[in-house]
């Protein structure tokens, strides 16, 4: 069965720039693992390259979000893929062998699920407000590649530059969406056909969040439903438990664009992106750690430095593993156990980098989100210019002792200290 929906001369024409180009089209049907740094021609340490789809080979475009779906009735995995043109379904059922099942056209910036339905935003001028994708349709697809359209579409706004969902509460959280332009434009999707407005933050132009039910260490709010929200120029704690009355706890003024974060899994700790520190301060990859035993105080405690000047994108927390994408160097996974001041408390273990032409500085180009969350244990990556990647890391030692053997990073209590 074919992956490819271009006609055959585009895609012979597209191959052959990419072989001259030395990044010739991998064979599917087989892993190519990752032996003495290399992985075909890609960097590596300790993860394997399973498949890979480029652009062209799904909706095209430039890429963009990357979710992932596991359906509860038949256990298949299915990578979600956003573009500048649409959003790009695969089907994982034989992970080195994807199958591009169809589209949803229009831009997917950004993707999230919730249940079985799929939540799709775009910031560009083929976005349709927020879409809605019932993902059970991807079990009866037969002939692909299918062009899909919506199942429901919520109007409250047009574009929004991010989505964030939180599942145990049946909320959706949309960032920089009219007419929250300064804060969170929140839509209840419980009845996820059926999205409804809910309220706006008011805290600063949110670039992204995450929302949960706290249980972190401080008492006054556990069990109350808060965001962490990075707002470009600042770091805010709000708490949208009363969705017509959320309060801001505490805004805190940091960095040159603050980006993206995640929470450790005991709420004690958040992991932060700024995407122009790397550019602007000219350092290599730097990822803040704030201590958030006080929601309405957090404190920067340290950074992390790595080993390149990448530019930090997307990460996210699972157990003591981060999952970094960084633009120019890939996919970094760090092992993470505590954060005592002076200490090297957050290591490189593994790494697999999706755009080996550089490891550059700047924005726009390289992996834009690594997904860690499948159950076969494999590693999804979006590439704006290289498309879709399945790797899977090595087993053994990397989750054994919880840091490896990977070369150890730079940890600095003292912001601003030398890199």
């Amino acid at each position: 069965m074919t992956v490819l929906s271009r006609p055959f001369s585009f895609r012979f024409a597209a191959g052959l720039w990419l072989a001259l180009a030395g990044l010739a089209l991998p064979a599917t049907g087989a892993t190519v693992p990752c032996v003495g740094g290399k992985a075909g021609a890609y960097d590596c340490h300790r993860v394997d390259l399973v498949s890979h789809l480029w652009l062209f080979q799904m909706a095209g475009g430039l890429g963009g979000d990357l979710w992932a779906w596991t359906d509860p009735l038949t256990s298949t995995e299915y990578a979600l893929m956003g573009s500048t043109t649409a959003t790009s379904f695969v089907d994982l059922s034989d992970p080195e062998n994807p199958v591009y099942l169809g589209q949803l056209p229009g831009e997917g910036k950004d993707i999230k699920v919730y249940g079985n339905h799929a939540f799709v935003v775009g910031q560009g001028a083929t976005s349709n407000g927020m879409e809605v994708f019932d993902l059970s349709r991807l079990r009866t697809v037969t002939n692909p590649p299918v062009t899909f359209t919506p199942d429901a579409e919520y109007t409250g706004f047009s574009t929004a530059h991010n989505i964030a969902i939180n599942e145990e509460t049946g909320f959706a959280y949309a960032a920089d969406a009219s007419p929250c332009v300064n804060g969170l434009h929140m839509v209840t999707i419980s009845d996820p056909l059926n999205p409804t407005f809910a309220g706006c933050t008011n805290e600063g132009t949110t670039h992204d969040a995450q929302c949960v039910i706290y249980q972190g260490p401080d008492l006054a709010y556990r069990g109350r439903e808060i965001c962490i929200n990075s707002n470009r120029d600042s770091l805010a704690v709000v708490d949208v438990t009363h969705k017509i009355a959320p309060a801001t706890l505490r805004s805190l003024p940091f960095g040159e664009l603050v980006h993206q974060g995640w929470l450790t899994e005991d709420h004690a700790y958040f992991l932060l992106d700024d995407e122009a520190d790397e550019v602007l301060l000219g350092h290599n990859t730097h990822t803040y750690v704030f201590d958030l035993t006080d929601l309405n105080n957090p404190v920067l405690l340290g950074r992390y430095v790595g080993p390149h000047r990448s530019t930090d994108h997307n990460l996210y927390i699972r157990q003591n593993l981060v999952y970094q994408a960084n633009f120019t160097s890939g996919l970094r996974i760090l092992a993470l156990d505590g954060f005592t001041p002076g200490q090297p408390k957050l290591r490189e273990i593994a790494f697999f980098d999706t755009y080996p032409l550089n490891n550059n500085a700047g924005l726009g180009t390289g992996a834009w989100t690594a997904y860690p969350d499948l159950e076969s244990g494999l590693i999804l990556v979006a590439d704006t210019s290289r498309g879709l990647f399945v790797l899977r890391p090595h087993d053994e030692p990397l989750f054994a002792d919880g840091f490896g053997r990977g070369d150890p990073g730079r940890w600095s209590a003292v912001v601003g200290a030398a890199p």
